[in-house]
């Protein structure tokens, strides 16, 4: 347990608690990783850690799975929540887009690591 915790990066709220690995703000309800926060400002490596929506590290290669529905433009259909996507690239997407790959049904598109869990 961690007994100083950050202030939230949003809302800049002081009173965050922990939940499991992640640290919570009750007031805007954002969740992160408190390791995340410290390695990016200095990490000497300067590799970039991707994590989906439950805080598990991402790498290329990997399969995940889409936690909730998603509307793409141009498609009378979305992609469903539990659709199963394989071999994932991590990119340095734009709008927050940092995994390329290719849906069934959908073609090769980009998406949130924030929208996925590590199958």
């Amino acid at each position: 347990m961690i007994e100083n915790l950050p202030p939230c990066p949003k809302c800049s709220c002081e009173y965050t608690y922990e939940m499991n690995a992640l640290v919570v703000c009750p007031e805007c309800g954002h969740e992160w990783v408190p390791a995340e926060t410290g390695a990016e400002g200095g990490d000497p490596a300067g590799a970039r850690v991707v994590r989906d929506s439950v805080g598990n590290v991402l790498q290329d290669g990997d399969s995940v799975v889409v936690v909730k529905a998603l509307k793409v433009k141009g498609s009378p259909s979305g992609i469903k929540a539990g659709t199963k996507v394989r071999s994932i690239r991590l990119v340095d997407g734009i709008d927050g887009h940092d995994i390329d790959c290719k849906v069934d049904g959908f073609g090769a598109m980009q998406l949130k690591s924030s929208v996925v869990k590590k199958a």
